[in-house]
């Protein structure tokens, strides 16, 4: 992976979206991931810092933007800090529309 990317399924992973790399890599494998409003059925696609990754999973949908793309799987306070939630930023919206 080139610098300043990450696989997909390895930062679900760090992040904490998944419990091991592999059930990261079946979440993207089974469609339930999107990065930048694509669905990202491979889970070795590149993310780089700046991205937004929405997570289908059973119990909530999580839209966050990638703050950093982490080394190692560390403690949960320690992952909130590779992304940032989306859930209470406002839409804009087109009133046009």
């Amino acid at each position: 992976m080139r610098e300043g990317r990450q696989r997909l399924d390895k930062w679900l992973w760090f992040a904490r979206f998944a419990r091991t790399r592999s059930l990261a890599a079946r979440l993207s494998e089974d469609g339930f991931v999107r990065v930048n409003g694509i669905r990202a059925e491979n889970p070795a696609k590149g993310i780089v810092i700046g991205d937004v990754v929405t997570v289908a999973a059973p119990h909530a949908t999580l839209a966050v933007r990638v703050r950093g793309l982490g080394e190692r799987r560390g403690p949960a306070p320690e992952a909130r800090l590779l992304y940032e939630d989306l859930a209470g930023i406002p839409i804009a919206v087109d009133p046009l529309e």
